[in-house]
């Protein structure tokens, strides 16, 4: 339904483009609404029939009871396009609907990907798809449906007469000439005016994830000036698509009309050398305004369908790199080890205009079960960096790093979710429940797991001092909620289902004295238990429930090993550069 150059359509067969093997296997829904569409068409026909009969058999004839025959079959017919044309509508919609069930899921994933990638890619796949959806639910696969049938009209006025169908076939060319100028003017328009939108939605969400520091200090003003400078830029891209459809539109409207005028003026002409009846002359003008609607709904809709096309071009693209899930065998829940080897930790890109920068290189991490790891250096060091890389999160690009001998990759994502643990430095809760945060939002989740996993991170009568207790729901992101709430809630989602390995990004910076030794508590009892712990954090009491420590600085790994020996060194070290 959506065109491509042929340079695309070499590159992205229909079975290598998710849209398209989406919209292929809804083939015989349409072929069911292009066959609708067709009834649709011919029961067009009824009014110019309509016409032809009363001006040539009924004013003939005088007979009423023919007029009145009349009359009631064409309201028959009229009540069944209605039907039709409802039925056709509602089927678009559930198309869309099924569209964006398929690709739903693979959009929100890359969604998520991209997120984790440390990308700042500006693709949106789900607004997109949401393009796509709407254009598929709307008037203009009725408009591409009713185009075909053009034909068909214009042949039937060609029946009433050879000059009125050159007229109307004349008028239908000029017509589509103009549908071509429009499309080849809005594409690269429309294209422009979609990324100032993305550009300014981004702004938007980051000022509202900033609206305390805005308000805070000061930077109201500024962060106007910043979005109207990009508002300007959209509503002038906004415009300028707007002025061409609305320009296009309007004479296509005026051609349509005017030339449905001149077939009536051209067949009065041939009515009075006796050449047409007067029936023919009134069904063939609306014949031709018949003929050419679609091409004016086309244009009606043409915004909708270069967006739409262009969101599939994204989409396309962007799903073809996402890997083919495929069923792995299910490994045995994770309880020995966890290694780190010649890990390199890049950002995204490698392209010519974004190339590539290491962000992080680690040697050698190598922790058995009831180890906890601390990881200290100096802000922007790499820290949070290695911690996300152990979870497999960011564009890694060498190394390797194994649970129980199983490089990550191994794993199925979901059911490794089961046996991890963690904690972000900003801690971004759901807007739901307590209950089911810590549950990470699990339908089936147990309620004694739930408060097993609060007691263990000693939050349980924090959560009773809610108004609703477990029930409290948060708010989005947790706004109901102070920082040292959002941190311990956070760190009770993190220990649920005792997983096996546990990160932990600077988990006490928000916490007060109680809230720390809860904190250390839970480390102590995780490791008990088994568990890998790894620790990120710059106050070093956080460290006293850690066995290992290692140091990044300046992106590089430059020390691994016990706790006590790494900090006598350092400490050593510090006191020879004083």
């Amino acid at each position: 339904m959506f065109g491509k150059s042929s340079a695309q359509s070499t590159a992205h067969s229909a079975s290598q483009s998710p849209i398209g093997s989406a919209i292929a296997s809804l083939r015989r829904v349409f072929w069911v609404v292009a066959g609708l569409s067709g009834v649709s068409n011919l029961l067009m026909l009824t009014g110019p029939l309509f016409m032809l009969q009363v001006y040539d058999r009924v004013l003939a004839s005088q007979s009423v009871p023919t007029l009145l025959a009349l009359v009631l079959l064409m309201i028959g017919l009229y009540l069944f396009l209605g039907s039709v044309d409802a039925l056709r509508a509602r089927m678009l919609v559930r198309i869309g609907w099924r569209v964006d069930e398929q690709i739903g899921p693979k959009a929100l994933a890359q969604t998520l990907a991209i997120r984790l990638r440390n990308g700042r890619d500006m693709a949106r796949p789900l607004n997109d798809l949401d393009q796509i959806r709407q254009f598929l639910s709307g008037a203009g696969p009725i408009a591409i449906c009713d185009l075909p049938w053009m034909p068909l009209f214009l042949g039937i006025v060609f029946v009433f007469h050879p000059w009125l169908g050159v007229l109307a076939l004349a008028g239908g060319v000029v017509l589509i000439i103009l549908t071509l100028i429009s499309e080849w003017t809005t594409r690269k328009k429309v294209a422009q005016m979609n990324a100032q939108t993305t550009a300014r939605n981004n702004l938007v969400e980051a000022g509202c994830r900033n609206a305390e520091a805005i308000r805070a200090m000061g930077m109201l003003a500024a962060f106007r000036r910043q979005w109207a400078t990009l508002n300007d830029r959209y509503l002038s891209d906004n415009t300028a698509v707007g002025d061409v459809n609305s320009t296009f539109s309007a004479y296509i409207k005026v051609i349509r009309l005017a030339l449905q005028s001149g077939v009536l003026a051209l067949g009065a002409y041939l009515a009075i050398a006796q050449e047409v009846t007067p029936g023919a002359m009134i069904a063939a003008s609306i014949l031709t305004a018949r003929a050419l609607s679609p091409v004016e709904q086309a244009i009606a809709n043409w915004r909708g369908f270069v967006s739409a096309r262009q969101s599939r071009d994204r989409l396309d693209q962007i799903l073809g790199t996402q890997e083919t899930e495929c069923d792995r065998l299910e490994l045995p829940a994770p309880k020995e080890s966890l290694m780190v080897s010649n890990l390199v930790v890049a950002t995204p890109g490698g392209k010519a205009a974004t190339p590539q920068k290491v962000l992080l290189r680690v040697n050698e991490l190598t922790l058995k079960a009831g180890d906890g790891l601390g990881i200290i250096g100096p802000s922007g060091s790499g820290k949070s960096t290695l911690g996300r890389a152990i979870l497999g999160m960011g564009t890694i690009r060498g190394g390797t790093i194994r649970l129980d001998g199983a490089e990550l990759s191994h794993w199925d994502p979901d059911r490794l979710g089961r046996y991890i643990g963690y904690l972000p430095q900003d801690v971004e809760l759901f807007d739901d429940t307590v209950a089911r945060n810590i549950a990470r939002l699990m339908p089936d989740a147990r309620s004694d797991d739930i408060v097993s996993a609060a007691r263990a991170a000693g939050v349980h009568d924090l959560i009773q001092s809610l108004p609703n207790g477990y029930d409290t729901r948060v708010g989005a992101g947790g706004v109901v909620l102070s920082g040292g709430q959002r941190q311990r809630i956070g760190l009770a989602r993190a220990l649920f289902g005792d997983p096996f390995l546990i990160v932990l990004d600077e988990p006490n910076s928000n916490l007060d004295g109680a809230g720390e030794q809860s904190l250390l508590q839970a480390v102590r009892d995780a490791r008990a238990r088994g568990a890998i712990v790894v620790l990120i954090a710059h106050r070093p009491g956080a460290l006293a429930t850690v066995n290992l420590t290692t140091i990044i600085q300046d992106g590089r790994q430059v020390a691994f090993g016990a706790r006590d020996d790494i900090l006598r060194k350092t400490v050593r070290q510090v006191g020879e550069m004083a």
